[in-house]
């Protein structure tokens, strides 16, 4: 007896392992790769330099550290973190239902039997019962159901891993802006800074004269004005300042705190620009791997859901003892077991399955346009991030040229006034333009920067790979400096 149960088990395991899972396998769609990204040669070089650690790129050690603080600290990537375990978990739950479920159990309790309702009595009432037993059950999986959920459940697993590495590059991306954009601000600070008191200087020596009768009031009035514009610029970066410092402070996991300075704006290194083939594109953005594998998951869900038009089978069984006597329950007699077996098979549903199967294939169908649709947004965004950074860097040469023009006309100006040639209302409008000119000059320079940023991020670039961990820019987080010194 013991024998052909045994050899039953064998054969329902070999059955199961032969199986055939329903539904598709997942092949990977053909897709319309381009053959060179759009702007890639128009003036640009195309060094290959690896996307890993770019930002080290720069030369910032401060900066290097804020981006290893971030990674470390920030809340959104703990939470995607959090996440992959999660899903890992999931696969664990989901897999558990290809093997044998294996437990034991016992049991003991005291019972009196009424002896006034007919029922027979046993020889001792009231009496003990214990029980002890190991019970297994199994779900052969013939026909690939819990094998496809298995196979989804690794796919969205790998989808929260990917999520997790998007948000990486993201958080990169997003510390490296605000820096950037907090070196800009520092920077413009400064111009309004030194036009400050450039304008003081003037506004005093033109009380002087006012009072000495050698100017009119009119031109006092002129520069007071000025003086207060200046001064108005200067309180306003000082608060853009502040909430930028703010925002780093967040994107670090960090409460509202003074962010230290490493290297002025224009001491920055411009980064290279990674520009490879397109098709590499599809292999290192996390984003459009991530939509590939819900399409992965999607596909194996078919399969699940096709799976429930077959029959399923399902073994249980147990083995133990039960005696009415805890000494007993040792004894042959004590001895207790089953075993059974179930086959259930739909046969009118009402349109459930036919439902189901519907479903998994129109969800197949949206992630399959949303992994083509990904596709072309990482296309689209690398060739707004080319053009971008091409564009800024011809608009920051147009503008270096205006600022050298307007600081010798604004030069020539003041010389004009002082040789009593001109009025001094083209002195305010020469100063007013280069003043202008130079707060632009400044956001240009923050542009490049970013732009360059962004380049990566659409790349895919921006988290390490394991076996450059080591590499890592080493953290540099010395005290604050003064925020206006620079």
């Amino acid at each position: 007896m013991k024998r052909r149960t045994v050899s039953r088990l064998m054969l329902l395991a070999t059955l199961a392992a032969a199986g055939c899972a329903v539904g598709p396998d997942y092949v990977r769609p053909p897709v319309d790769v381009p053959q060179a990204y759009r702007f890639a040669d128009e003036g640009i070089s195309v060094p290959q330099t690896p996307a890993t650690y770019w930002w080290s790129q720069m030369n910032d050690p401060v900066l290097d550290g804020l981006i290893a603080t971030a990674r470390a600290n920030n809340k959104d990537l703990l939470i995607a973190a959090a996440r992959v375990e999660e899903y890992y978990g999931r696969v664990m739950t989901t897999r558990s239902g290809l093997f044998p479920q294996v437990g034991i159990e016992a049991g003991g309790g005291r019972q009196r039997i009424s002896t006034t309702n007919g029922t027979a009595l046993p020889i001792n009432n009231p009496f003990n019962q214990t029980h002890v037993a190991a019970t297994a059950s199994w779900e052969i999986d013939l026909f690939g159901r819990i094998r496809r959920l298995t196979e989804a459940a690794k796919a969205d697993w790998q989808a929260s891993e990917l999520a997790r590495r998007s948000t990486e590059i993201s958080v990169v991306a997003a510390t490296a802006s605000a820096y950037i954009t907090l070196r800009d601000l520092d920077n413009r600070l400064r111009i309004s800074q030194e036009t400050l008191e450039s304008r003081r200087g003037a506004l005093e020596l033109f009380r002087e004269r006012f009072q000495g009768g050698v100017v009119s009031e009119v031109e006092f009035a002129q520069a007071r004005s000025e003086y207060a514009s200046a001064l108005t610029s200067v309180e306003q970066f000082r608060q853009q300042v502040a909430l930028q410092e703010d925002l780093l402070a967040g994107l670090l996991g960090e409460n509202p705190r003074e962010i230290p300075r490493g290297k002025s704006i224009s001491e920055l290194t411009l980064p290279g620009v990674p520009v490879g083939l397109p098709s590499t594109l599809l292999e290192q953005r996390p984003d459009v791997l991530l939509a590939e594998q819900n399409l992965v998951a999607a596909n194996a869900r078919i399969g699940a859901a096709r799976a429930e038009y077959f029959p399923t089978i399902s073994l249980t069984g147990a083995f133990g003892a039960a005696s009415t006597a805890l000494s007993g329950l040792w004894t042959g007699p004590a001895r207790a077991w089953s075993f059974a077996g179930l086959i259930s098979m739909p046969i009118f549903t009402g349109g459930a399955i036919a439902g189901d199967v519907k479903q998994a294939e129109a969800i197949q169908t949206q992630s399959l346009q949303a992994y083509q649709q990904s596709i072309q947004t990482a296309f689209r965004e690398v060739a707004d991030a080319l053009v971008s950074v091409q564009r800024t860097r011809d608009q920051l040469n147009a503008k270096t040229d205006q600022v050298d023009a307007l600081g010798r006309y604004a030069s020539l100006a003041r010389d004009r006034y002082e040789g009593g040639y001109t009025s001094y209302l083209e002195v305010l409008d020469s100063e007013r333009a280069l003043f202008a000119a130079q707060l632009d000059q400044s956001t240009l320079i923050g542009s490049e920067f970013g732009q360059l940023v962004q380049l990566y991020k659409a790349l895919g670039g921006g988290w390490p790979v394991e076996s450059e961990a080591a590499q890592a820019p080493q953290a540099s987080l010395s005290q604050p400096e003064t925020r206006n010194k620079e």
